[in-house]
């Protein structure tokens, strides 16, 4: 199943202290979703933070640990899903010289960073077939992307939080971690937004 959480803030490291303590306990309302493995990644001059909760399936060992950073460093990934073609991906990524053998896994998230640094995120998710919800870190252009599958089979929650006067983005598999994030507070429900789903025509 594996679960993903994570944040963002447009600020100085100086000005983010508590970014790793934050997305750890984000993460520990998702442990459910991955016995087999944990692990926080955070840039905090970028002031961004991963989690994963890990339910080892395609790459059973250390290799699959996430988040996950691609062979250049350049992009940081948490993943969850699973990417049906990835072996069919690892090949058309070989063929076109855009990783230097060997694989470190065999996991569909190594394919998947190498999949986006050869076509980049639009690119690599057209040629994938799966279920999945991601979060891409690009270290280059400080650049944060949150992607479903067509269908959304993978759950994806996002929303900004109001941290000391700044505006935190936080995203999660579950709300239980948005609740979990430091100094947040359940939201009030938008009574326009949920009459609109009635008024919305079928």
């Amino acid at each position: 199943m594996c679960g993903i959480a994570g944040l963002w803030r447009d600020l100085r490291a100086d000005q983010c202290p508590d970014l790793e303590t934050s997305v750890i306990a984000m993460a520990a309302a998702l442990s459910h979703r991955g016995p087999d493995d944990a692990g926080v990644w955070a840039e905090p001059s970028a002031g961004v933070a991963l989690a994963h909760q890990r339910l080892a399936i395609l790459d059973l060992s250390a290799a699959g640990h996430q988040p996950m950073a691609s062979a250049s460093g350049r992009y940081v990934i948490a993943f969850n899903g699973e990417i049906y073609n990835h072996l069919c991906l690892r090949e058309q990524v070989k063929r076109s010289g855009a990783i230097v053998q060997p694989w470190r896994g065999h996991s569909d998230t190594e394919t998947l960073l190498a999949a986006i640094a050869a076509w980049g995120l639009d690119g690599a998710l057209q040629r994938c077939t799966g279920m999945f919800a991601l979060a891409l870190w690009d270290r280059q252009e400080r650049r944060l992307q949150l992607a479903r599958d067509r269908f959304g089979e993978k759950p994806l929650y996002w929303g900004w939080l109001d941290r000391a006067g700044h505006r935190v983005l936080v995203f999660a598999s579950e709300l239980a971690a948005l609740r979990a994030c430091l100094g947040a507070s359940a939201p009030a429900v938008n009574p326009e937004a949920l009459g609109s789903l009635w008024a919305t025509p079928v």
